[in-house]
């Protein structure tokens, strides 16, 4: 059966994070490395850490995911925006990494009017300044909707920042339902032909973790909506289809639903029941 988790909140500790998780009867968990709107993070205590460890040990959590924050723009022209982007992604690779958590996704950011290839080479840039080729986490590039000037809304696109990258072995790929079918991918209906041209352009063992989302708005509206699961445009049956795919059924996947974590428990209920 597939690994399903869900979106923590960061105003929680790791041990409070692990502990709802098992309450919720979740597989894993996504975590933000730092405040998703701002800045600041919490350091945790090596007793923290620990405790999160066991846990996780104890409930065979499976692989965690972190997400970096919404305000890091690698794409950016902007020197003080492109320079505390930089910041961000270096400190948070390093800090997820000494926690023991296998990923880190990231938005790979918006260009802003200087062009996607500009851009694209900014985030190549910032990535290797990030990354020194040690680390056990792996970095993974988030599939987006294409909303203003929005890049990785192209498989190429991702393509282009690996094919950049000094460690590229260091990083992978997280596709975000929601985003993908919003971009113009077509999972609804032809979801072997959308993976097929993932595997095509990128490789399916670069893919890596699945967000797990409904879509409120249409298809190929380039517009990021989420959705509670069965409640959107792409419908129960073709996510569900996502989760059972024999290429795909495997991968961790996390929800980032509009819900509190008793919804979020219902939800996770209801995909096991229409996976038995």
């Amino acid at each position: 059966m597939s690994t399903i988790g869900t979106h923590m909140s960061i105003a929680d500790g790791l041990v409070k994070m692990a502990e709802n998780v098992v309450k919720m009867e979740a597989d894993t968990m996504q975590i933000f490395s730092r405040n998703p709107r701002g800045s600041s993070y919490r350091n945790y205590d090596e007793a923290e850490i620990t405790k999160f460890r066991q846990i996780r040990e104890k409930y065979h959590l499976g692989p965690v995911l972190a997400h970096a924050p919404y305000t890091l723009n690698l794409a950016s022209a902007k020197k003080e925006t492109y320079e505390f982007a930089c910041m961000v992604i270096r400190e948070d690779i390093a800090r997820m990494d000494a926690l023991g958590i296998e990923y880190i996704v990231f938005h790979p950011g918006s260009h802003t009017g200087i062009g996607a290839d500009k851009g694209i080479q900014n985030i190549i840039a910032g990535l290797n300044q990030a990354i020194t080729g040690r680390e056990n986490i792996m970095i993974l590039l988030e599939t987006m909707s294409g909303k203003g000037t929005e890049i990785g809304v192209s498989f190429e696109q991702l393509r282009a920042i690996r094919e950049g990258m000094i460690y590229p072995e260091k990083v992978g790929i997280c596709l975000d339902t929601c985003h993908v079918f919003a971009a113009g991918y077509d999972i609804v209906n032809d979801l072997d032909g959308v993976l097929a041209e993932f595997d095509r352009v990128l490789g399916l063992a670069l893919l890596r973790a699945i967000h797990l989302n409904d879509s409120m708005m249409p298809f190929a509206s380039h517009k990021d909506r989420h959705a509670t699961i069965g409640d959107g445009e792409i419908g129960l049956t073709a996510l569900l289809q996502v989760l059972k795919h024999p290429l795909v059924c495997r991968l961790p996947f996390y929800l980032e639903t509009p819900l509190d974590d008793a919804g979020h428990k219902k939800e996770i209920e209801m995909l096991r029941s229409e996976l038995t």
